[in-house]
């Protein structure tokens, strides 16, 4: 398994770039002050030369100006880009920009692609993905009251969504509503584009969250469809397939955060061993107590079974197509989050005031990771669906008791004894 993980030369030297401009151009950009209008022209210079150097969208097929790399280079990469919020947007490889262009890129048709995938691609407009709803559990996406109705040449949508990441920065979101609610429950809903200056479309406001606000107008909005009209053609895929297209940009996707948040981890982690080794208490540094060095150990053993889940789940989908690895991805889904909050969690405790404080990263890290655990799927229904899958292999025992019962085991060992030493011709 080392082997299938190995990075060769080539790749590395590409990694060594992208760690060391992620601390040189990127990193910077979480502390950077000013006016939105100065923070986006340094942010584009930075994705300037992301493009010079052929790593922008990275998670694209060649033939949309991606690397071809696979999922296991992909998540490699996605490590390092993860140690900053803003490394994906230095990358081209943002969600929900990403999952949408990957949606428009296997299913839009030539003139969806020309309007909204390439400028999107080129980083020349945002987008959002518009499906939670405030009145129905997001872990059902089954259960959706938003409709869409065919009215001659165009469609018409009306319903109420929230969470629809970045739709007051978008300049076009993709939505998924019910076309046909008599159908059986995945072929309910289709998915549409719908342009940011469509009539009946209301970005109401930025949720407040954990995080707080946000720069470029990027937050989770509340967003209302009151007889949005939008042209027939504006329709994604076929009538029905709204389930099927949302699933195609959720397996990669995941494993991409999964390594994110590992590399956010690495990032606390690395805090975390720096500070109790700067810091004494009682006369000796911290990183003498039992006890922090448990942390340490725990983080560092726990970051490297998440790893290697993560990886061998991308393994899985280079060589047996993202169906298989389905299970594998549920898990790293759970676990990765896990993992992430744990080690954060650690890292403040051991940094004490100093963690708490916006003196570090720590504390916008934590609230950030905390949404982790329900983003993409809560993580109660990712063990849910893994429990599901290893049932499968299981029967229930005949009797009332497990087929490991020792005294039940014990009379058929009495059983299998007899019969071998008569075999034997064993003299008694």
């Amino acid at each position: 398994m080392s082997a299938v993980f190995a990075v060769d030369p080539e790749f590395e030297r590409e990694l060594s770039w992208v760690r060391q401009f992620m601390k040189t151009h990127v990193w910077p950009l979480e502390v950077l002050d000013g006016e939105d209008k100065e923070f986006e022209a340094v942010l584009r210079a930075v994705q300037a030369e992301v493009k010079s150097r052929g790593l922008w969208a990275a998670h694209l097929p060649p033939e949309l100006g991606g690397q071809g790399l696979g999922q296991v280079r992909l998540a490699q990469l996605n490590e390092i880009i993860g140690t900053s919020f803003w490394g994906p947007y230095a990358f081209g490889c943002q969600a929900p920009d990403s999952g949408n262009a990957e949606i428009l890129a296997l299913v839009g048709t030539p003139e969806q692609k020309e309007t909204w995938l390439h400028p999107l691609l080129d980083g020349r407009m945002w987008s959002a993905f518009s499906m939670t709803e405030p009145d129905n559990a997001g872990s059902d996406p089954t259960r959706m009251n938003t409709t869409a109705t065919r009215d001659g040449d165009t469609w018409v949508i009306n319903g109420h969504k929230w969470f629809s990441s970045n739709a007051m920065a978008a300049d076009f979101l993709i939505v998924m509503a019910v076309t046909d609610p008599d159908e059986r429950p995945h072929r309910r809903a289709s998915m549409f584009i719908v342009p940011k200056d469509a009539p009946g479309l209301h970005v109401v406001r930025n949720v407040p969250t954990m995080i707080g606000p946000e720069r470029l107008g990027f937050g989770h909005p509340e967003v209302a469809y009151d007889n949005c009209r939008i042209d027939a053609a504006n329709i994604l895929g076929g009538v029905g397939e709204g389930f099927k297209i949302a699933q195609m940009r959720l397996g990669p996707g995941r494993i991409h955060h999964c390594m994110r948040w590992l590399g956010q981890a690495q990032r606390a982690l690395d805090i975390m061993c720096e500070r109790v080794l700067q810091r004494e208490v009682r006369g000796r540094p911290l990183a003498e107590s039992d006890l922090v060095r448990s942390w340490i150990a725990d983080s560092t053993a726990e970051m490297a079974a998440a790893r290697l889940m993560t990886l061998k789940a991308a393994w899985v989908i280079d060589t047996e197509g993202a169906a298989a690895a389905k299970t594998d991805i549920a898990m790293i889904k759970y676990f990765g989050a896990e993992v992430l909050n744990r080690v954060i969690d650690r890292a403040i405790q051991a940094n004490g005031a100093l963690g708490f404080s916006g003196d570090l990263p720590l504390e916008h890290m934590y609230r950030r990771a905390r949404a982790a655990r329900f983003v993409d799927g809560a993580d109660e229904v990712h063990k849910t669906a893994v429990a599901r899958q290893v049932l499968k292999g299981y029967r229930a025992p005949e009797g009332p008791w497990p087929s490991d019962h020792v005294p039940t085991r014990r009379a058929a060992a009495v059983d299998f004894a007899a019969g071998v030493l008569a075999r034997s011709g064993h003299d008694d």
